[in-house]
């Protein structure tokens, strides 16, 4: 679980790391100077860490991958990162290739936060352009780490969410999670096959990486999508593995709160036996599952079934900072989850600070930064805008046809 290792990180990173998120109030006490010196540490440490991704020890490399994966949760680095990028980059594709389980674990999620940092634009579609090939690689190699490749199959889906710049790039991405998620289908006489809870893993974090990318999808795309796999999704129902059952329910109910109802309901072989199945798993008393699973279970199906029968969705509103944010839909639970996997106990202040996630949630420009945050943001901002813009306009115009609660089923 990425938020787990994010914050199962050494004392030491932790410290240095929230000793940068005080310089605001050191600043009030010692001026500017006192702010520059913590940044200035924080730097310093940061670039010992970037240092230690290529050394000989597997331990050390960590543990820097970590250190960096930690900073990036909690901080905006843009510039510092912009400068440095390509090292970066280079050492995750090191760590990648040459690491085992835990280090290939922690260097892909690296490539996810290092894209968060960047934004969508030219420098994270160079950052994904270097690392595709070899998550594509590891994903399919039946013989990689399980955990490596469980940790690529999450950090691919969001990476490609904020870097890719060609939607039909973003298909074959899906395909590739397809040739995994579906291996875990019930058989035709109802049985499922035999996977290992670490297998079924991969499939399910798979299954999640491709309703991200579904969200993303033009409206022709996501009608061809839908029809293909729509019908087919129910068999996930009947997994063994609590985590395959529930995202199997979440992407069934992806559609339904917008008005895609006409063309989501005729897709289903059995109406009927689909609102069946997800009232029994609303209402599991099933003895041989665990009392946590059954209760996470019913929780998650009883707002699925409300979703497909009357297409309504239970609310949550998120408070950061002086500002809120309400989730109304599946697709913004579902980006909302993708990033608070990443980021952790971060995502408040990234929401606060982050450009680029404030626009993926359309939450305008940032209202109020500390003054450490405004400095680390000072790089011209007219000349990254241009440098962004153009990309980034081609991906929110796509991703809002989905989000867009007035979407027309004309378009479909």
């Amino acid at each position: 679980d990425t938020r787990t290792s994010d914050e199962d990180v050494s004392i030491e990173t932790l410290s240095h790391c929230s000793s940068f998120s005080d310089t605001a109030s050191v600043a009030d006490e010692g001026g500017e100077a006192s702010e520059d010196t913590a940044q200035e540490d924080f730097q310093y440490k940061l670039k010992g860490f970037i240092d230690s991704t290529v050394d000989k020890s597997a331990k050390t490399r960590q543990g820097a991958l970590d250190g960096l994966k930690t900073a990036m949760a909690t901080r905006i680095l843009y510039e510092f990162i912009s400068e440095r990028r390509m090292t970066i980059t280079d050492s995750i594709e090191r760590c990648l290739k040459k690491g085992k389980g835990e280090e290939q674990r922690a260097a892909a999620s690296l490539a996810c936060l290092l894209c968060i940092q960047l934004g969508s634009g030219i420098e994270s579609e160079e950052v994904l352009k270097t690392l595709k090939p070899i998550f594509k690689y590891i994903l399919a190699d039946g013989s990689a780490s399980i955990q490596a490749r469980q940790a690529v199959a999450t950090s691919l889906g969001l990476c490609t969410l904020v870097a890719e710049d060609d939607i039909l790039d973003v298909h074959a991405t899906m395909e590739c999670f397809e040739n995994l998620f579906t291996r875990a289908y019930a058989r035709m006489d109802g049985t499922c096959p035999s996977i290992s809870p670490q297998t079924s893993q991969l499939y399910t974090n798979a299954l999640l990486s491709w309703a991200l990318l579904l969200t993303i999808c033009t409206a022709s795309q996501l009608k061809d999508i839908l029809r293909k796999y729509l019908p087919k999704l129910p068999k996930l129902l009947e997994s063994e593995d609590v985590n395959m059952r529930i995202a199997a329910g979440e992407t069934i109910a992806l559609p339904f709160p917008f008005n895609l109802v006409l063309l989501v309901v005729p897709i289903f072989d059995d109406w009927d036996e689909l609102c069946n199945k997800l009232n029994a798993l609303a209402t599991d008393c099933n003895k041989h599952r665990a009392k946590t699973d059954k209760r996470k279970q019913r929780s998650v199906f009883r707002d699925v079934l409300k979703a497909v029968e009357e297409g309504d969705f239970q609310s949550e509103t998120i408070r950061f900072g002086t500002e809120r944010m309400t989730i109304d839909s599946w697709v913004k639970k579902r980006t909302y989850d993708a990033f608070r996997e990443f980021v952790g106990s971060g995502m408040n202040y990234h929401l606060q600070a982050n450009e680029f996630i404030r626009d993926v949630f359309e939450l305008g420009p940032p209202v109020l930064v500390d003054s450490a945050t405004m400095k680390a943001m000072k790089i011209s901002r007219f000349e990254r805008h241009l440098h962004n813009s153009a990309a980034f306009k081609a991906r929110t115009k796509a991703r809002s046809k989905f989000r867009d609660k007035r979407v027309d089923v004309g378009e479909f």
